[in-house]
C-alpha cells in the first residue's frame, strides 16, 4: 500500500513478505510485538544529551542498551570452506569485515600488514587531540577525506573505506571533507570506554529517541505541562478575543476551530539551506536474531543490542551482474536485536538508510539488505518478514506561519537527518530557551527533583 507524502515522509510503502507455516523459522507476530522508530540515532557516549537527561531527571525512566560492532562490507568474494565447492549458478558475495574500534584492535589484526598498521597507528595517535594540531590538517578543511589521508598520513586505500565508515557520513568519499571526517572519527574514538570497555555509544531501549521524546512528554504533563497530537495550525487569522489588558500574547487557531494563546511560539524552519535534504530508507523485519553481528565487545562489557553495517560506495551495484558504481553513496544498516523490545526473541530489525533518492535509493537499499542477509554465516538463510520504505525529508512542517507578530515567534532550524545525534541541536534548543526564560537565572534542562512521594509513572 501507498500513502500520500506529508511533510517529513513520502513514497511511503509496505510490504508483508509472503512465509511457509511449515518453514523452519516462524513467521511475523501480532503487530503488538512490534515497534519501530522512523529515524534511528545511536548516541555517543560523550554526548551532551546524555548530561541533559541526568539534570532534568528524564534518565530514570530510561533504559540504555550498547551498541557493539561496527561491519564494512567488502565486494570481494568469499573464498568457500575447505572441502567446499562454490554453488554452481547461486549469486557470489563479499564479505564483512569487523571495523578496529582502537589502538588494541589495530595490533591484533591478522590482516593489516606492518606498513599499514603504523600509517594507521600515526593517524590514531594524530586523531586524539587533532585540534591542536590545525597545520596538520588546516589545508584540507574542505578538501576530500581520502586525499587528505593519503597525502598526510600514507593510510593505503584499502583502509579508507572503514575509516569513512566511522562518519556515517551519507555523502561518496569525494563529498565527504576533511573537518567533517576528522570530527566524527574523534567523537566516535573518545567515547570508547566511558561506560564500560569496548563500545562508545548507546541507545535507549523500545523505541530509541522517541523513546526519549515520550519520556520527556510524560515529564511534563506530570509538572503541569500540556501537550497535543494530530492537531495542525488553521490558516484563519485569530482576533484578540480574551486578551489580558498589558499582557503580550499570542493567539492560535487550530484546524479544528479551538484557539490557545501563549506568550511564545517556537516554530520548527528550514533557513540557511538552498534545498531540504532527503534520504530513502527502510524498516525489515528479519526471521533471523543475526547473532554474528553481536559477538561480545570485550571482556567486562555488556551484551550488545544494536550493531552497524556499512556498504561503502564502490561496494555494490543497482542491478545483478552490473559494473559496481563508485558514485553511488553508501548505504548504513543499523541491525537491532530483540533486547531493544523492538521485536520478538529469534528476529531482529535492519534499519537501513541511503542519500540516493527516488527508485533508485530503493532498489539500493533492498540489495544492500539481501546482500546482508546472504553474507552473515547463518543457516538456514534469513529472510525479510516485512518491509516498509520510504523517504525522509530534512524540512520543516508545512504548517501555515502563525498569523501574529515576529517579537512572539521564536524560530528553531529543522533537525538534521545524521545517524548519530547531533549536539549542536542542543545549542539551537538552549538559545531558544534562554530567550523565553531570560535572566531569572534557570539553568538549562537543569530541575529540582519532584515530591519524595511522587510516582514517576503515574
Amino acid at each position: 500500500m501507498r500513502k500520500e507524502p506529508t511533510a517529513a515522509f513520502a513514497n511511503v510503502s509496505v510490504s508483508k513478505h509472503p512465509t511457509s507455516p511449515s518453514g523452519p523459522t516462524p513467521g511475523l507476530s501480532s503487530s503488538r510485538s512490534y515497534s519501530f522508530e522512523l529515524t534511528p540515532q545511536l548516541i555517543y557516549s560523550r554526548s551532551a544529551l546524555l548530561q541533559y537527561l541526568v539534570s532534568s531527571k528524564v534518565y530514570r525512566q530510561l533504559e540504555f542498551l550498547a551498541v557493539g560492532s561496527w561491519w564494512i562490507y567488502s565486494s570481494e568474494l568469499q573464498e568457500p570452506a575447505e572441502g567446499q565447492a562454490p554453488s554452481e549458478g547461486a549469486p557470489q558475495h563479499g564479505r564483512l569485515l569487523k571495523v578496529p574500534s582502537g589502538r588494541e584492535d589495530v595490533f591484533q589484526d591478522q590482516v593489516l600488514d606492518f606498513k599499514a598498521k603504523r600509517a594507521l597507528m600515526k593517524f590514531l595517535r594524530f586523531i586524539v587531540d587533532f585540534e591542536e594540531q590545525a597545520e596538520v590538517w588546516e589545508g584540507y578543511r574542505t578538501k576530500p577525506f581520502p586525499t587528505f589521508l593519503s597525502e598526510q598520513f600514507k593510510v593505503p586505500v584499502g583502509l579508507h573505506p572503514p575509516l569513512l565508515a566511522l562518519t556515517l557520513s551519507p555523502q561518496t568519499p569525494s563529498n565527504t571533507s576533511t573537518e567533517y571526517a576528522l570530527r566524527r572519527i574523534a567523537r566516535h574514538l573518545r567515547s570508547i570506554g566511558v561506560f564500560g570497555p569496548g563500545f562508545g555509544a548507546v541507545l535507549p531501549k523500545w523505541g530509541g529517541m522517541s523513546e526519549v521524546v515520550q519520556v520527556a512528554c510524560r515529564s511534563c504533563a506530570v509538572g503541569g505541562g500540556v501537550y497535543v497530537l494530530g492537531k495542525g495550525l488553521s490558516d484563519t487569522p485569530t482576533d484578540d478575543e480574551g486578551k489580558t489588558e498589558g499582557e503580550e500574547h499570542a493567539t492560535l487557531r487550530l484546524k479544528d476551530g479551538e484557539t490557545v494563546s501563549s506568550r511564545w511560539i517556537v516554530k520548527e524552519e528550514m533557513f540557511g539551506v538552498a534545498e531540504p535534504l532527503q534520504h530513502c530508507k527502510s524498516v525489515s523485519i528479519v526471521s533471523s536474531a543475526l547473532t554474528p553481528l553481536f559477538p561480545q565487545i570485550a571482556e567486562e562489557a555488556p551484551s550488545p543490542a544494536s550493531s552497524v553495517v556499512v556498504f561503502p560506495s564502490g561496494s555494490l551495484s543497482l542491478a545483478q551482474g552490473a559494473e559496481i558504481s563508485h558514485d553511488l553513496p553508501p548505504v548504513h544498516i543499523f541491525v537491532h536485536s530483540s533486547d531493544t523490545g523492538e521485536c520478538p526473541s529469534g528476529q531482529s530489525v535492519l534499519y537501513a538508510s541511503t542519500s540516493l533518492t527516488g527508485e533508485s535509493g530503493f532498489q539500493l537499499l533492498k540489495i544492500a539488505v539481501d546482500t546482508l542477509l546472504h553474507t552473515v554465516d547463518i543457516m538456514p538463510r534469513p529472510t525479510v518478514l516485512w518491509s516498509m520504505q520510504f523517504e525522509q525529508r530534512s524540512s520543516s512542517s508545512d504548517e501555515p506561519a502563525p498569523a501574529v507578530g515576529d517579537q512572539h515567534v521564536l524560530k528553531l532550524p529543522s533537525s538534521p537527518l545524521d545517524l548519530a545525534f547531533d549536539d549542536d541541536v542542543l545549542d539551537r534548543v538552549k538559545s531558544v530557551w534562554q530567550q523565553i526564560v531570560g535572566e531569572d537565572g534557570r539553568e538549562f534542562l537543569v530541575f529540582e527533583d519532584r515530591e519524595a512521594n511522587a510516582d514517576d509513572n503515574e
